[in-house]
């Protein structure tokens, strides 16, 4: 594949829809609506969704919108922005009926200072969400964090494994999914919980965290030694396909790619590209935050990109000085306190 030189090429790859995701939308007909859409992937899934789905629908991008012209760059795609505080139950209540629902809302970053806010937004939301589109299939994005750490050597946790993860955010995600699984369970609504594992869009993501610090001289911490990461639109493919898969009780899926990558070699390797040597601090631990996501390439397949182009794509994005989200990962961090 060309490389990818600017935000309008990207977007156009991350939104571009697989043959999987014109069958499923094809199986499960009707509108859908991206809640929490004014986070990193929302734009490009809800652009893949319009893109595939029959013109007699639509789709709905709900978000705060509390700045930037993210609504007007929905629009000139086709989507149809709603302001929304999904906090706010009664206005929960007057979105429209809508078939099929992507819950992509949540609180991650500022956890350790404020915990409160984030198990609000992790699990009440859900609940307001969950009683509002009970007719309605939903697949709710999650994180890979629900798990405990786990050694490398183990292939990462699998759908079936227990729960346990350290601090506040992980395990107000587990309370999420719990949220679901209960009004799933009661209401017999369809659901999927999507347990993604580092999607890369070359504006953010760990192959940028490395990159940026390679490039800046700056150390690398290799403590937490290795990752899962999987392309964007490979992401927001097998999160529109989950829609044909939402059941009652839920299904789970861990969705990443299929390699393991080592944060040493991914920097030595950006090292490489760059130029430039590679300052590196700490000893890897033998336990991380890994999953295995063989369940999903069994559903739909292996990613279509692989780790190697990606680091390709994010080194020529580095060099070339293209916009980033200023927004790091922080997949460094082991005690879950983000």
């Amino acid at each position: 594949m060309d490389g990818i030189h600017t935000i309008e090429q990207l977007e156009e790859r991350l939104s571009e829809p697989t043959p999987g995701v014109l069958e499923v939308l094809r199986q499960c007909p009707g509108d859908i609506a991206v809640l929490g859409v004014g986070g990193k992937m929302g734009p490009t899934l809800a652009r893949m969704a319009r893109r595939a789905l029959d013109q007699r629908h639509r789709v709905f991008g709900v978000a705060r919108f509390s700045a930037g012209n993210l609504p007007a760059q929905l629009q000139r795609h086709g989507v149809e922005p709603i302001r929304c505080d999904l906090f706010d139950r009664d206005a929960v209540q007057q979105l429209p009926d809508v078939p099929n629902i992507i819950f992509m809302a949540g609180q991650k970053f500022g956890t350790s200072q404020g915990p409160e806010l984030t198990w609000v937004m992790n699990t009440l939301v859900p609940a307001n969400v969950a009683d509002r589109y009970r007719q309605a299939r939903i697949v709710a994005f999650s994180t890979g964090c629900v798990y405990p750490l786990v050694p490398v050597a183990s292939g990462g946790s699998r759908e079936t494994d227990e729960l346990g993860p350290p601090g506040d955010y992980a395990n107000s995600c587990v309370g999420r999914e719990r949220v679901f699984t209960f009004c799933s369970k009661r209401n017999g609504t369809p659901v999927a919980l999507f347990r993604l594992n580092y999607a890369i869009d070359l504006r953010y993501g760990v192959l940028l965290d490395v990159a940026l610090k390679v490039w800046r001289g700056e150390p690398v911490d290799v403590t937490m030694g290795y990752a899962n990461v999987i392309w964007q639109r490979d992401a927001n493919a097998v999160a529109l396909q989950c829609l044909g898969h939402a059941a009652s009780p839920p299904f789970i899926l861990n969705v990443t790619g299929p390699e393991t990558i080592s944060i040493r070699e991914v920097a030595t390797h950006f090292g490489e590209l760059f130029g430039r040597a590679v300052r590196v601090t700490g000893q890897e631990a033998t336990t991380a935050w890994l999953s295995n996501a063989g369940r999903a390439h069994q559903l739909f397949g292996l990613p279509s990109v692989g780790v190697g182009q990606l680091i390709e794509w994010t080194a020529d994005w580095v060099k070339r000085g293209g916009a980033t989200h200023g927004k790091p990962t922080h997949f460094e961090v082991r005690d879950g306190q983000f």
